[in-house]
C-alpha cells in the first residue's frame, strides 16, 4: 500500500502586536445571537443552542420574533451576536425592561450617534459604521487605539468610579472586553473576581 499523501497545512500569519484595539463595556446578561440567512432564514440562539418563543432563554426569542422584520431589514444577512440583559437577568442594572445590545460596537452605532470609520487590519480598506435597528442597543465603546498603548487598569478604574455606561447610574458594572482587530481575538477583564475561573465564581 502506497504511503498516503499528508496534506500540507501552512503556518498561520501572526498579527502584529502594535495594531488597533477596541475596549467596550462587558455587560452581565446572557448571550444571544440573531441569524439571518441570505434567503431570509431567521434563527435565534442563546450561547449554546437555538431557541424559540416556546423554548426560550429569558424571553429573548419571543422579543426577536416580535421584531423579526425590523431585525432582518436592519441587520441583514449574517450572525449578529449580542447581550440580552436587564430586568430579571443577572445583575439587572436597575432596568425595568430587557434590552438586546449588539456586541460589535466597531460595526454598529445607535441611532443618533456620530458614525465613525471602522479600524481595519489593512489601512487601505475604508469602511464606516452602520446604524443598528431602533429595537437594538450597542455595547458602549470605552476606548480605541493601539493595543500596546492602552492602559487597562485606568479604563477599569474609570468604569468602576463612574459606573456603567450602558445603564447610567448603575454602580456595579461588570468589566470590559478588549478586541485586537488584526489578531481577531477578544479578551475579557472583570472588575470583581477576575482571577477566578467563571465556573468557580
Amino acid at each position: 500500500m502506497e504511503d498516503e499523501i499528508v496534506k500540507f497545512i501552512e503556518f498561520p500569519k501572526i498579527a502584529r502586536f502594535a495594531r488597533q484595539a477596541v475596549i467596550s463595556e462587558k455587560i452581565d446578561g446572557t448571550n444571544g445571537v440573531v441569524f439571518i440567512g441570505k434567503n431570509g432564514e431567521f434563527f435565534i440562539g442563546s450561547r449554546s443552542r437555538w431557541i424559540t418563543p416556546a423554548d426560550d432563554n429569558y424571553g429573548f426569542a419571543a422579543w426577536a420574533y416580535e421584531h423579526k422584520e425590523e431585525l432582518i431589514i436592519g441587520l441583514g444577512a449574517g450572525r449578529h451576536y449580542g447581550e440580552w440583559w436587564g430586568k430579571g437577568i443577572q445583575r439587572a442594572y436597575g432596568l425595568a425592561e430587557k434590552r438586546f445590545s449588539l456586541i460589535n460596537c466597531i460595526r454598529w452605532a445607535e441611532i443618533g450617534a456620530e458614525l465613525q470609520l471602522i479600524p481595519q487590519a489593512d489601512p487601505r480598506i475604508i469602511k464606516s459604521q452602520q446604524y443598528a435597528p431602533v429595537c437594538c442597543h450597542v455595547v458602549p465603546k470605552l476606548w480605541c487605539g493601539q493595543f500596546d498603548k492602552m492602559n487597562i487598569d485606568t479604563i477599569i478604574s474609570e468604569l468602576q468610579h463612574s459606573g456603567s455606561i450602558a445603564s447610567p447610574g448603575f454602580m456595579r458594572p461588570e468589566g470590559v472586553i478588549i478586541f485586537h482587530i488584526a489578531g481577531n481575538v477578544a479578551f475579557k477583564k472583570t472588575i470583581e473576581k477576575d482571577d477566578i475561573p467563571k465556573g468557580r465564581v
